[in-house]
């Protein structure tokens, strides 16, 4: 009895940081999902895109709110109108920018090609602003408990970090993408916050670099192999290359995105509280090849109805411009590949990722952020997920 009291009375004296880990569960059903895109597809079809800033809220939305952490759902409270104001705004705001560029090739041709490297430089580095302002607006509008996630900081601070790392990348071919990621992440993590718990992050650039740094050499075997091998068996180098890099490109991107997952979980804080990861290359890896398997079967069903049409109507094709009934399916088989991609891309790289990152974790030390002072800050507008739309780097 003296041993069961003093156990029960060890366990009552623990700080909330040393509390048994809460693990998240992951609550959302896939059909469900897979509706919920395939409709939104449909719709963004018919509504020539507009559609998509409804659909990308309803994606938030069931993601959300099926990442039970503690008993208690996350929430989205940011909408689709939100996001189509803050699309229109910076639309206007970088329209100059294009018509710019416009005029200055109707004036001549040289300085129109002399004027494309500097425009692609501004929209690379203005992406970095994008990216910082979409990730603020969107912690804004998440909740835990009826607490939202806020996000302070500059997005012009951010950027000229970027631009500076991405210099230094781009100068050591990747080597410098560890530290970068760490630099970078530590920024942002500096100026996040729920209540009155400040954000850190306490991971390292050279242990995410002992980690994945194999995966950069082996990355560049597979570049060079199909080359050497075909160099030195004298062999058809196409065939080879397209066998080694649809088998290896895959694996060593789950291999990557496995080791980049749990480095940046685990250097993760929020004022006490941190994550434990059990992530697996092995289910990202499957995951990768399905969405690999579904790609191929429905370029091979839309190679396989265009080479049909073409060849029922190989005499109507000749020497004419294709009629009518030749031109529909084909317009019908390009819209309808192009919709699957989509489908599958947000099935398998969106809600299948978020599944098995989210069922993976635990949370240490939640009890601190149980009972939290709400911190006043100013709520950002969704003009920094208009720039990261208008620039095609929206994400998650």
């Amino acid at each position: 009895m003296s041993d069961i009291s003093f156990a029960d009375e060890h366990v009552a004296a623990r700080s909330p940081s040393e509390a048994a880990p809460v693990p998240v569960l992951f609550t959302g059903d896939n059909g469900e999902f897979r509706r919920l895109v395939t409709r939104g597809a449909l719709l963004e079809l018919v509504t020539a895109g507009f559609y998509r800033f409804w659909l990308a809220t309803n994606i938030r939305r069931h993601l959300w709110s099926s990442t039970v952490i503690g008993g208690d759902a996350l929430e989205y409270v940011g909408t689709a109108r939100e996001l189509l104001f803050g699309f229109f705004f910076a639309l206007a705001i970088l329209a100059p920018v294009y018509i710019a560029y416009i005029v200055i090739g109707f004036e001549a041709e040289r300085q129109r090609a002399f004027a494309s490297l500097p425009l692609g430089l501004f929209f690379a580095a203005f992406g970095q602003f994008a990216i910082y302002r979409a990730r603020r607006y969107r912690l804004n509008r998440s909740a835990w408990r009826g607490l939202r996630f806020g996000m302070g900081g500059s997005g012009l601070a951010y950027m000229f970090r970027a631009i500076g790392w991405g210099l230094l990348i781009a100068l050591t071919l990747g080597l410098a993408l560890p530290w970068a990621e760490a630099a970078l992440e530590r920024y942002k993590m500096r100026h996040t916050y729920y209540g009155a718990l400040e954000g850190g992050f306490v991971g390292r650039g050279g242990d995410f670099f002992k980690r994945a740094g194999w995966i950069w050499f082996t990355a560049l075997i597979l570049l060079l192999s199909p080359y050497v091998i075909g160099a030195v068996f004298r062999g058809p180098i196409w065939i080879l290359a397209g066998v080694i890099y649809v088998i290896g490109a895959p694996a060593l991107f789950a291999a990557f995105k496995a080791e980049q997952w749990r480095w940046w979980l685990r250097g993760l804080r929020l004022g006490g509280a941190r994550l434990e990861t059990r992530l697996t290359m092995s289910a990202l890896l499957g995951n990768y090849f399905a969405f690999l398997g579904v790609l191929i079967g429905v370029l091979i069903a839309a190679a396989i109805v265009f080479g049909i049409v073409v060849a029922t109507n190989r005499n109507a094709m000749v020497g004419t411009t294709p009629p009518i009934g030749v031109l529909i399916p084909i317009v019908l088989a390009y819209v309808a590949t192009f919709l699957s991609i989509g489908v599958a891309s947000r099935i398998f790289l969106m809600q299948r990722v978020w599944k098995l990152v989210a069922s993976s974790l635990v949370v240490h030390g939640l009890a601190e952020a149980e009972d939290v002072a709400t911190r006043a800050s100013i709520a950002p507008s969704a003009i920094g997920e208009g720039f990261a739309d208008s620039l095609d780097v929206v994400g998650f």
